[in-house]
């Protein structure tokens, strides 16, 4: 009996996972509604309808998806607003955004595993293929990797030369004070991401694995903060300011709606000043982005400031203790070619 024939592989089909060892993506059908709701592309996040995933080997992948649209990044150093702002430029008839999507996970976890397979770069460069599909064809599409995939930002700005990035991260005290308020599940994730940043390259400071260990949790999260600075002013030096350009969530918060227009510039999305005003006016800023409620700049603002009221102590040793590291190995506190002046 022959195979059913494989569908037109469109933007209702999301690359979700890439399976290494058979050389094959998983796909889920997805929705527009579904994406913009979900506050991230993950299993914990999509409706679970029981429905298994299409397994498409990555050759036949490729060959049925239609031609890719331009592609563009938010890379981010965590708890800075990014979904937030993936969530604004989600808009039909200019760009579609894709919040965190696994697949880049999978493969930063299969490069960091070493195991074998195919050639790296290729599946990588299939792997942007897929994600380069709007769902109409005069939208660009908008990825926000999760953080752990940072390490792919110099290959994936190399694929694709015509793409943009924005490099967006808080403030550090404001960093340390959301990583203190989530409490335990927020002090594991900073050393899970410290070491992921270890595995790749970054976040080197001379520390043995005795050394960081004796490290605080919050010297740990200053410490993976600085390896994204780092890393930012490299990408700022390697693509030029052209392509890469940087923003920290306290002036987004505070100038969203130029922080929106100079986007729209670099990212080449049509979007008219009514177009701006009504995002700026809707959901994204206005709502909380992974729980929906009601949360504007200022229920933020009140939100760091508990946070930063009931940490101060530690997080005012741990800032000038930053400062130390950052002034020894030459990283500046605030990175490169800003998106706004």
């Amino acid at each position: 009996m022959a195979a059913a024939p494989l569908p037109l592989l469109d933007a209702t089909w999301l690359a979700h996972r890439y399976d290494p060892g058979h050389d094959a993506f998983h796909f889920r059908r997805v929705p527009r509604e579904t994406h913009r709701a979900a506050t991230f592309l993950t299993d914990e996040y999509l409706p679970q309808d029981g429905v298994a995933p299409l397994v498409v080997r990555r050759a036949d992948a490729r060959a049925a998806a239609p031609a890719p649209a331009p592609l563009h990044w938010i890379f981010h150093s965590a708890f800075c607003c990014s979904t937030l702002l993936a969530r604004a430029v989600d808009r039909p008839g200019a760009a579609m955004g894709l919040k965190e999507p696994v697949v880049l996970n999978d493969l930063i976890g299969w490069r960091r595993r070493g195991e074998p397979g195919p050639d790296l770069a290729a599946v990588l460069d299939d792997t942007l293929a897929l994600l380069a599909r709007p769902f109409a064809p005069s939208e660009a599409v908008v990825v926000k990797p999760s953080t752990i995939a940072n390490g792919f930002a110099p290959a994936l700005l190399t694929l694709r030369p015509d793409s943009a990035a924005l490099l967006l991260h808080a403030p550090l005290p404001t960093y340390l004070g959301s990583v203190a308020k989530k409490e335990l599940e927020g002090r594991l994730w900073v050393r899970t991401l410290l070491a992921g940043m270890l595995d790749d390259g970054l976040a080197r400071f001379g520390h043995d694995a005795r050394g960081l260990f004796a490290l605080t949790d919050l010297q740990v999260a200053a410490l993976g903060w600085l390896g994204q600075h780092a890393l930012f002013a490299e990408l700022v030096e390697r693509f030029g300011a052209a392509r890469v350009r940087t923003l920290d969530s306290a002036t987004l918060m505070a100038r969203p709606r130029e922080a929106l227009a100079a986007l729209a510039a670099l990212y080449r999305l049509r979007l008219d000043d009514a177009a701006l005003d009504t995002i700026v006016a809707g959901p994204a800023f206005t709502r909380h982005s992974k729980f929906g409620n009601a949360f504007d700049a200022t229920a933020r603002a009140a939100e760091h400031r508990d946070a930063a009221a009931l940490h101060a102590p530690e997080i005012e040793l741990v800032v000038r203790w930053a400062e130390q590291v950052a002034a020894t190995f030459g990283i500046a506190l605030t990175p490169p070619a800003p998106l706004l002046g």
